[in-house]
């Protein structure tokens, strides 16, 4: 089979791999959709030979096989793998971790958080989901329910999901305003959720064309921090308050300094957007606003599950954040107007 492989300073190449064949405890996936994620992007533009990504690197020996949005259908079953885990035909997402297996951390379902060994990260330092057969250990497989198509799926093995959870840790309700910095495909999944529990959305971009997005997706208010000063703005839209919650998508410093000074004394600000820095004054920005600050990574095995059933619960069109859906075959395509971060999601259909 073929398989996409990043060889530096943005070049994609397909590379033929053997097809997998699952061992004890695997499956092998046919995939059906690949979603093309931000953070892909770091070792799509990362240099020949090699080079700081910010992200963990290469473990897998040899080209490594790109996507970590899995979803497909279960194609072959290993030995000493149950009924329970898996059978031919079932459709599945593929939580994208696997630790040890045993810490804490993996038996939460956190396999990301593994204090043992380096984790196993498909499509970052094991072979992912850019192929027609993915082989991954059976347990971490989430069901795809008939409501969900294969593309939303994909997304909520990554994108979507990661905004899912920080909305899940801010603990946003009904009736709370919240300012959801970076509206790319991450961003827009956090204004659609968070639209979903009820909170009013006001969404930020320098991008006309993902605004316009945002307020399609439910956004109550949209900033342009490149024509209005960001802070300001939104303190005049909560009454000179601020926000009760933040959430900084994009990674920018000014995005992520302004987050935390917008939202309102006691308020909470969560940090998704990899990589970067942030420069703040710990005394009038944090302490004497009683300002809660931290960063979230990605989502458990049993989040993943969780954000699949509420959005069929609540009725959210996940498929709305793609703009654009692309064959295997035009991947260099698909990676090249990504690179350009114009749009909203896109994802490779198999």
């Amino acid at each position: 089979m073929r398989g996409v492989v990043f060889a530096g300073d943005r070049v994609l190449e397909f590379v033929e791999f053997p097809d997998p064949t699952p061992g004890p405890g695997e499956v092998v996936l046919e995939m059906k959709a690949s979603g093309i994620c931000g953070s892909d992007l770091h070792f799509y533009r990362a240099p020949k030979g090699g080079g700081s990504t910010g992200l963990p690197g290469a473990a897998t020996a040899g080209p490594i096989i790109r996507g970590h949005e899995p979803c497909g259908v279960v194609a072959a079953i290993g030995p000493g793998v149950s009924a329970n885990e898996a059978k031919v035909g079932m459709r599945a997402m593929v939580h994208h971790y696997w630790g040890c297996t045993v810490c804490e951390h993996c038996r939460a379902g956190w396999s990301q958080m593994c204090d043992r060994q380096r984790p196993e990260i498909y499509g970052i330092n094991a072979h992912g989901a850019h192929a027609k057969y993915m082989k991954v250990p059976a347990r971490t497989l989430v069901p795809l329910r008939e409501e969900l198509s294969f593309e939303a799926g994909a997304a909520i093995a990554c994108g979507s999901g990661t905004s899912y959870a920080a909305l899940r840790r801010l603990d946003v309700y009904g009736g709370s305003t919240i300012a959801v910095f970076g509206q790319g495909p991450v961003g827009l999944a956090g204004t659609q959720f968070a639209v979903a529990m009820g909170a009013r959305v006001i969404a930020l971009d320098i991008s006309p064309e993902r605004l316009a997005q945002a307020k399609e997706l439910g956004a109550d208010v949209t900033i342009n921090p490149a024509k209005d000063e960001p802070v300001a703005a939104l303190k005049a839209l909560t009454g000179g308050k601020g926000t009760d919650f933040a959430l900084e998508c994009s990674g920018a410093p000014d995005a992520r300094v302004a987050a935390v000074r917008g939202v309102k004394l006691w308020g909470h600000v969560c940090f998704v957007g990899v990589g970067g820095t942030v420069t703040l004054d710990v005394g009038s920005d944090l302490m004497m606003r009683q300002v809660t600050v931290f960063g979230s990574w990605t989502f458990s095995i049993i989040g993943q599950a969780d954000c699949a059933d509420f959005s069929v619960k609540n009725k959210v069109a996940v498929d709305r954040v793609f703009t654009h859906r692309w064959k295997f075959d035009d991947a260099v395509e698909a990676y090249r107007l990504t690179d350009k971060q114009i749009g909203g999601k896109g994802v490779i259909l198999m």
